[in-house]
Parts: C-alpha cells; sequence; structure tokens
C-alpha cells in the first residue's frame, strides 16, 4: 500500500442509512452477505435516516457519536457502509472512529481479491483495485517532502504522494497492456470456436443464483460452488454436446450485483465479452428468492451496460426444489422456449434445458432427406465430411437416400459451390418429422 491506514480485522460494524434522495436503495441483508463472504464477523448493525447525505462524514454527527461509542465498547477493527463514500468522507471517519472504514465498492473489490485464482483474474482484480486506490492517495510519507533551498535541504522534486501517484500510473498502464495481450488470445479463441461453428453459450445471472452449481451438472465439471456470493470469478468454459446440435461451448462467468461498480466491469471487459459474443445467454435466476424480480431487472441493466443487450436468452429459474414444484419450460406466443425451471442441486429438469438448447440453437437448421445418383459420390463424402448425415438408405437401382441435418447457411453454400440442383435433390414428402430408415451397409 502507498498510504498509511488503520490496520482492519474481521470484527466488523455495517452502517445502512435510509436516504431520501436515493431512488434505488441498497438491500441491508445482501450487503451483510457481502461482508460474511468476505470473511467478516458483523459484530453491530446500524441504521439511520437521513434526507441526505453529510458532505463530511456521510453521517450525521450524532449518529457518529454513536458508531464511535459501539466502535469502542465491541472493539470493532472495521466499519462499512452500504453506500459509496467519497475519498475525504472515508478519511475523515478514519480520523474520528480509529479504526479502517470501507464503502461497498471496497468490499466487493476485496472480495474479488479473495476469490481471484487465475493470472487475468488476479489482473483485472489489482487493476480494480489500483484504480480505486488512485483517488485515495493521501497521507503519504513525507521523507521526500524537502523542496526548500539551501545545502542538505534540496529534495528530488517531487513530494512522496506525487511520487505515489507516478507509480500507481506506471503500475496501471502496465496492467492494462498485459490485459490487452490476454483479450486478444480470447478473441483469438472466440474465431476458432466460431471458424468451426460451434456455437456459445455464456451462463450470466445474480450473484449466488447456482450458476456453477448449473454448469457442473451440465457439464459433470467440479467447478467451486458455494452458497455465498461471488464465489465464481474466473470464467471457466467447456464442451458439451447438445441433441441434434452437436458440441456447444458454454461459459460460466461472474455473477452481478447491484450498483455494480464501473471500476469492475471496465477492468472485466475482456471477460464480460465472453458473454457479448455469446450465441445464446442462460439467464440463471434464484425462484425461490423474494428479490426475484429485482434481480432479473439488475442483471438486464447490467448486459445492456456491457452491450449484451440483444444476445437471445433463455431464462433458468434455479432452486426448484426449494418452491417444490414439478420442472417445466414456459413458451412465448411462437412456441419457442422462454423459461426453463428446474434444480440444478438436484438435476431434476436439466433434461429439460438441453431440450430447450436444442430447439434454440437449431433453429436456423435444416433436415432433408436428399436422393443421390451413383456419380454424385462427391457430394455424399462434403456431407459426410461436414456431419450432416444421419442415416444412409441404398436402393436396387444405385441411388443413395440420405437424411441430412444441418446449418441453412452451410446447405445454401454447399449448393451453391456444387452448383446443385436443389429441386432435384430433396425427395418429396420429407419434412423431418418422421422417422428415418435405419442405415443401412453398403
Amino acid at each position: 500500500m502507498f498510504f498509511e491506514r488503520p490496520d482492519s480485522g474481521e470484527r466488523a460494524l455495517l452502517v445502512h442509512l435510509n436516504l431520501s434522495t436515493e431512488a434505488d436503495r441498497e438491500d441491508p441483508r445482501e450487503f451483510e452477505e457481502l461482508v460474511l463472504s468476505a470473511g467478516g464477523d458483523p459484530v453491530e448493525y446500524v441504521f439511520g435516516q437521513r434526507e441526505a447525505p453529510h458532505p463530511r462524514y456521510f453521517v450525521g454527527t450524532g449518529k457518529l457519536e454513536e458508531i464511535a461509542a459501539l466502535v469502542a465498547a465491541q472493539e470493532i477493527e472495521v466499519v462499512l457502509f452500504n453506500h459509496a463514500l467519497s475519498p475525504s468522507q472515508e478519511r475523515n471517519l478514519e480520523k474520528e472512529l480509529k479504526c479502517r472504514v470501507l464503502d461497498r465498492t471496497g468490499l466487493i473489490l476485496d472480495i474479488f481479491a479473495q476469490r481471484a485464482r487465475t493470472h487475468e483474474g488476479k489482473l483485472q482484480v489489482e487493476l480494480a483495485q489500483l484504480q480505486h486506490m488512485s483517488t485515495r492517495l493521501v497521507r503519504g510519507w513525507t521523507h521526500l517532502e524537502r523542496q526548500k533551498g539551501g545545502i542538505g535541504l534540496r529534495g528530488p522534486g517531487e513530494t512522496q504522494l506525487e511520487t505515489d501517484r507516478r507509480l500507481l500510473r506506471a503500475r496501471i498502464k502496465s496492467i492494462t497492456g498485459r490485459l490487452e495481450k490476454v483479450g486478444k488470445q480470447r478473441h483469438q479463441g472466440r474465431r476458432s470456436r466460431q471458424r468451426a461453428e460451434i456455437p456459445a453459450v455464456s451462463l450470466v445471472g445474480y450473484t449466488n443464483a447456482g450458476k456453477s452449481t448449473l454448469f457442473n451438472c451440465l457439464t459433470e465439471s467440479e467447478v467451486y460452488a458455494a452458497d455465498q456470493l461471488f464465489a465464481t470469478l474466473d470464467p471457466t468454459l467447456r464442451r458439451v454436446d447438445v441433441e441434434d446440435c452437436g458440441p456447444v461451448v458454454l461459459a460460466d462467468t461472474v455473477g452481478f450485483i447491484s450498483h455494480l461498480p464501473h471500476k469492475l466491469v471496465d477492468a472485466f471487459r475482456a471477460t464480460l465479452e465472453e458473454t457479448t459474443s455469446a450465441d445464446l445467454l442462460l439467464h440463471v435466476v434464484d425462484a425461490a428468492t423474494e428479490e426475484r424480480d429485482t434481480n432479473i431487472e439488475q442483471v438486464e441493466s447490467v448486459l445492456a451496460e456491457i452491450g449484451a443487450g440483444e444476445v437471445p436468452r433463455l431464462e433458468v429459474f434455479n432452486k426448484l426444489d426449494l418452491l417444490e414444484q414439478p420442472p417445466r419450460i414456459d413458451r412465448d406466443a411462437d412456441g419457442r422456449p422462454c423459461r426453463v425451471w428446474l434444480s440444478a442441486v438436484t438435476g431434476e429438469g436439466c433434461e429439460l434445458l438441453f431440450q430447450s438448447l436444442a430447439e434454440l440453437l437449431g433453429e436456423d437448421r435444416i433436415e432433408h432427406r436428399l436422393n443421390l445418383a451413383p456419380d454424385q459420390g462427391r457430394l455424399r463424402a462434403l456431407l459426410y465430411s461436414s456431419g450432416a448425415v444421419q442415416s444412409e438408405n441404398h436402393s436396387d437401382d444405385g441411388y443413395v437416400q440420405l437424411h441430412v441435418r444441418m446449418e441453412r447457411r452451410q446447405w445454401q453454400q454447399l449448393v451453391a459451390n456444387e452448383s446443385i440442383n436443389e429441386g432435384s435433390l430433396v425427395m418429396d414428402g420429407w419434412s423431418g418429422d418422421e422417422s428415418p430408415d435405419q442405415p443401412q451397409v453398403a
């Protein structure tokens, strides 16, 4: 750290004010869960009511005296505010309370620092922390502040605070450059998957909605999953096979939260691109929580902020085991799946999710029964190489009947490149609804 601040520990006092000027208030219960996720021990919770924040202390002087008395009596080591504090308010509060003071953004940054496991994740968290810290460089050391004239009084020409700021800028520039390289590597990986025409599906949702548990259920992985906020920080990608669609890349991403700090959104831009470039978003919702509708709105707001507002999505209402309801699929007016009810813990309803994925990802696929002449062996080989052939039959006159299923764009490209007369090739009476014949060995 570049500046001197009081040490902090686990014994925490939480402060929440209901401000008349706040249209969208924070949830006190969610804040307590954040503190527990950070490893804190909430000893006291102080509530208050004000028209507007106090410019110097955020809380009023009377409430400040109450907090100071509790800090002394309960041996509080850190005071946490469920609000965004200005740097000057943090300094003034620490001076009065004689202990460490953190706001909501600082607490979330601390949780992210604990959860980061990969090299990229650690870089992203450090960048967000440095950007947050750059506005709070105060009370620096004074051993460089010798800018007077005369023998023995001439300093290096800058104060310690200026030196700290220069070091911070250099570090931020270095991390930003390294993250750009990581971003290019991620982009290259996405381009490779796009060239291979492998659909990408991302799990998004409010923190602690059960995304990692669902990810493990679908992919048979062992990604860390726990009943705590921000249990997942680093994105994980796995391949799953969806019937009638083939391989699909499934991505588990960081959870969202109300008023997610902009510094975090900017720092995690490369990671969040996994969401913006996905073919389909699985919006995982905690169906058992009372704040279900509010959490959905918060996730939609963050998706719009990162540029993923137009990506097709399927809502997955999780934790159905707590509601004691049977799993089901809800459909829109066009008959397309729009919501799946399931339980990731028990696995009940996961087959309905795979069914919905097959329907949504397979919408732009065609299914034909082709009648190939004996001299069309090249076309038969191309269809096999693309993995489109579902079954094959042979007639006595040497013709081959193929049941094929492939993307419409791929089929149209094949017809154009091979100069195929589509009308004479596709057999009449095949709609894809009837069961194809069993393949026969030639």
